[in-house]
């Protein structure tokens, strides 16, 4: 009964001109002779009768595959292969596996699977999946190049794919994880730097930078030296030209005797990355964000994505003051931390009326339409380059809080600049309410920082 209910879907869906995929779920603890076998039979008949492939997927649900020769089924994985393909005639290119990672088997059963006849291999990025997860896509990639040779596949996105779980999806890749993890290719060996950089391919699987565009590196131990410390630093933050860092430096003759002295306080392990970054902050500061630093970035981040938003609304397009002040008192009221919201044509003076929050509006009495603020460099600055500006910080002379100003050049359809939309912002409040505070925690190098910085800052117009 249940085949029958299940070949009158697949009926169903073949009288549609669509190609089925069967999943045949937790097939290494099924009845393989009794049932699965004689239900692809049946499918390879639809698919005869109909013209139309029929896809299979051979689901390990629990991953109870095994490779082992000898092995029997129902958990015999090239014995599953072989059973569909020579006993139920389904083609292996119409055969997938679909494998899960519960006992450490998924990468060894989907390649098993492959040499004996299954075409696919269902993967992940990361090998990320339900429950212990599936395998991942990276792994599958050079085993399938070790299989097949040369075929033209570009490697270095599998570094590009895990930087991006990491900094925008927030995943922790562990250390020690193939191909992506921070320490994959670290050799603990002890030998020198210098050795290392001479003879590579002695502690390297293969040519990491080329492949990966991951460099080997070493961990620090007594044996590092002065060499291997500067080696270490310049690898780990990607230091380049006369950005390098030179065994000569001051810090690294202070990093090198603090290395020294644990070792000879007995100590008997390298030392872990995370004391490596601790020293290198402390002794080369200039290299590194500050925390006021990483926090006005993300402020800024969130206030510019809110201007942008402002700026490219209709009503502020036309220059219609009247729709202009009340998109604005929107705004103000929607974000508290919205100080004082205000506009000014291309000469500089204020056309909008005093948008702010009630409790503030008498203190900007003074501050009226047709004020000149063409001396301000937040109308000087959009002005001249057509891009999102952001100032320092200042205390308010109407409220005494800690506020800054962004400010972005009004452009109608034709991209003409017709005035500049300005906001001065709470700062304290506003870092409390962004939305996207954790976006940037990765950000560590100075150089980083300041990259990413000018392009929230200037991507717009």
């Amino acid at each position: 009964q249940a085949m029958n209910d299940y070949l009158s879907v697949v009926k169903s869906v073949l009288d549609l001109g669509i190609i089925p995929r069967c999943h045949f779920e937790d097939i290494t603890r099924a009845d393989v002779y009794g049932f699965c076998i004689p239900f692809a039979q049946e499918l390879m008949k639809l698919r005869e009768e109909s013209g139309i492939d029929v896809r299979i997927r051979l689901c390990d649900t629990m991953g109870y595959g095994v490779t082992y020769p000898g092995s029997a089924l129902p958990r015999s994985v090239d014995k599953l292969v072989h059973a569909f393909i020579n006993d139920a005639g389904v083609p292996g290119r119409l055969l997938e596996w679909h494998g899960h990672n519960d006992f450490h088997k998924a990468m060894i059963n989907a390649t098993t699977a492959w040499l004996h006849g299954c075409s696919a291999a269902n993967s992940t990025l990361l090998g990320l999946g339900e429950r212990t997860g599936n395998p991942p896509i990276e792994g599958l990639i050079f085993e399938y190049i070790a299989l097949k040779g040369n075929n033209g596949i570009d490697t270095t996105v599998i570094t590009d794919i895990a930087e991006y779980f990491e900094k925008e999806i927030g995943v922790k890749i562990p250390h020690n994880y193939p191909f992506v993890g921070l320490g994959f290719n670290v050799t603990s060996a002890g030998i020198h730097a210098d050795g290392l950089i001479k003879c590579e391919e002695i502690y390297n699987i293969f040519d990491t930078r080329k492949i990966l565009k991951r460099p080997i590196t070493t961990t620090i131990t007594d044996k590092s030296g002065n060499a291997g410390i500067a080696f270490w630093i310049n690898q780990r933050f990607n230091l380049e030209g006369n950005k390098t860092i030179d065994k000569r430096h001051p810090a690294i003759s202070k990093i090198h005797k603090w290395v020294t002295e644990q070792y000879e306080a007995g100590r008997v392990t390298s030392i872990s990355p995370e004391e490596m970054e601790k020293k290198v902050r402390l002794h080369l500061p200039e290299h590194f964000m500050s925390g006021l630093e990483k926090i006005k970035f993300i402020a800024e981040k969130a206030a510019v994505a809110v201007v942008n938003q402002i700026i490219e609304h209709p009503l502020m397009k036309n220059m219609d003051t009247v729709q202009q002040e009340i998109l604005m008192q929107y705004f103000v009221d929607e974000h508290p931390s919205l100080q004082f919201a205000y506009v000014v044509d291309m000469n500089g003076r204020k056309t909008t009326q005093n948008i702010t929050n009630i409790a503030d509006r008498a203190k900007y009495e003074n501050y009226g339409v047709g004020s000149d603020q063409s001396d301000r460099e937040w109308f000087i600055n959009p002005r001249q380059t057509g891009k999102v500006y952001v100032s320092d910080f200042f205390i308010s002379r109407m409220t005494g809080i800690l506020c800054f100003t962004v400010s972005a050049p009004i452009v109608n359809d034709q991209d003409e600049m017709k005035g500049i939309f300005g906001v001065d912002i709470q700062f304290e409040d506003w870092v409390k309410r962004a939305e996207d505070m954790d976006d940037m925690d990765h950000i560590a190098l100075r150089e980083e920082y300041k990259e990413v910085k000018s392009k929230a800052k200037h991507g717009h117009h």
